[in-house]
């Protein structure tokens, strides 16, 4: 069994998980709620640790394999399948925990979980993985933890749609007369029952957080900022889906510049904006960071998350400002891309010298709210925009007909644009901007109510908290 790894590299620092309770505690010191409750809400409800073996190269290999079922309050529970020989225990525990709140926080109908396999993908040809993965789901499904109705994986770190193609395929397999198996996972490739739109979600979701954060010019004032994201400088961690997304689409449609991306072996940094799909191309060609001509590359990658920028982007891994950077942290604004990448006491740190900082469980809910929409057009058997596209089409087209009849003239892009109904990606973005915006407007109305919660994390898990409290009170409890 792989020993549980905590984040304590750091003198006096906390565990992931331990900043996450760290966390939840101090929001929930401010709520009128029993001991006990709060209590029933905090816990893991259970974690299930599978061993199993593979032959694979002439022998049988063991694995370890971890689901974590933070809350049933809500079914199913929804939570990413993370490959890493890094994952543990405690880290998955944290992340189901987040799940819970998340899920609550942005009024996805799910409760918190999370899985992982230790393992790390490098390591094992594509057939291999297949193996090994077709194995892990039907350790997993023999115990109801991948189940449409009661436990709905979806990709993480080191997982994508491939892995996800492969569960629902062994899945299926072993479960043909469920007429609903295809919504046993989310994130899958659209012609396997996925959705328009799942894979830029999470990175969609933080530009789309970072955009209603600017329209409330107090909040931007606050954190000492202009308004508009319009030429702000901006530093990410991490270019995998999440950190890529966000980058290409804080450029390409805000403007914004980006001046340093951040990998595990060095930083590259461009004064006057890294061209990001380059980046990306560059890097996944399998060419070196420092081979990349778009920008100067430096070794010392951490040091960039010190550099002078409006709004810093973390979108790598839990626990990466902590006690030994937080006091040097230049930006004004942090956007949690990843999970956990601030700890509890970094956390404290940043917000007594004024930092901002935008949650991850609201950052980065983007994935959980479009592996919702996924999850009900699979479970509805129905694609999204079938049953009203043409009909808006037709009646756009007839209003446009009649302005014009009317003397009123419109050039034939803005009718192209104007008469197209909303196909589903249009209605996926949709609805996620809409889940973000509401979501963030319930963290200012807790902040508004209740000043004494002081920033945008505490707030958060508030509004969770309370959500899921009025649930169990609602039962009984």
């Amino acid at each position: 069994m792989a020993k549980h790894r905590k984040n304590t590299a750091h003198t006096g620092e906390l565990g992931f998980r331990e900043s996450v309770e760290l966390m939840f505690n101090r929001a929930a010191s401010f709520m009128d709620l029993s001991p006990a409750l709060i209590e029933k809400i905090r816990v893991c409800n259970a974690t299930y640790i599978v061993r199993f073996g593979v032959k694979l190269r002439g022998e049988v290999k063991t694995f370890v394999g971890y689901r974590s079922v933070h809350s049933e309050h809500r079914e199913p529970v929804k939570g990413g399948i993370r490959y890493s020989g890094h994952v543990n225990q405690d880290e998955v525990e944290a992340l189901a925990a987040l799940m819970t709140y998340k899920c609550a926080l942005v009024e996805v109908p799910f409760g918190g979980s999370k899985g992982g396999l230790c393992i790390n993908p490098s390591d094992w040809e594509e057939h291999e993985l297949e193996r090994i993965t077709r194995r892990f789901t039907f350790e997993l499904a023999r115990r109801d933890l991948i189940h449409p109705s009661l436990n709905v994986p979806a990709p993480d770190m080191g997982t994508g749609e491939r892995e996800m193609s492969w569960m629902m395929d062994e899945y299926r397999r072993l479960n043909n007369t469920n007429i609903d198996n295809v919504a046993c996972v989310t994130g899958k490739p659209v012609h396997l029952g996925g959705i328009e739109g799942r894979v830029e979600a999470t990175g969609r979701g933080v530009q789309y957080a970072l955009r209603e954060f600017f329209r409330h010019p107090e909040d931007v004032e606050a954190a000492g900022l202009r308004p508009d994201l319009e030429d702000k400088i901006i530093v990410v961690q991490g270019l995998g889906n999440v950190g890529y997304h966000a980058a290409k689409f804080l450029a390409e449609e805000d403007k914004a510049k980006i001046t340093a991306v951040i990998e595990r072996d060095g930083v590259i940094r461009n004064p006057d904006g890294l061209d990001i799909e380059a980046l990306k191309m560059h890097l996944m060609a399998g060419r070196h960071l420092s081979e990349f001509e778009g920008g100067e590359f430096d070794e010392d990658g951490k040091s960039a998350l010190e550099d002078n920028c409006d709004i810093l982007i973390p979108a790598a891994l839990e626990g990466q400002i902590n006690l030994d950077n937080a006091y040097k942290i230049k930006a004004q604004l942090i956007i949690e891309a990843a999970n956990g990448p601030v700890t509890a006491k970094a956390d404290k740190i940043l917000r007594d010298r004024g930092v901002t900082i935008i949650p991850d469980m609201y950052a980065n809910a983007g994935g959980v709210t479009v592996s919702y929409f996924e999850w009900v057009k699979n479970i509805s058997h129905i694609r999204f925009g079938r049953m009203q596209r043409r009909n808006e089409e037709s009646r756009n087209r007839h209003l446009i007909e009649a302005l014009e009849d009317n003397g009123i003239k419109f050039s034939e892009e803005f009718k192209s644009e104007w008469m197209e109904g909303a196909d589903e990606l249009d209605l996926v973005r949709a609805g996620l901007d809409d889940t973000m915006r509401l979501a963030y407007q319930n963290i200012r109305k807790a902040l508004h109510d209740k000043p004494e919660l002081e920033d945008l994390r505490t707030a958060a898990f508030y509004v969770a908290i309370s959500d899921i409290a009025l649930h169990y009170q609602s039962i009984g409890l």
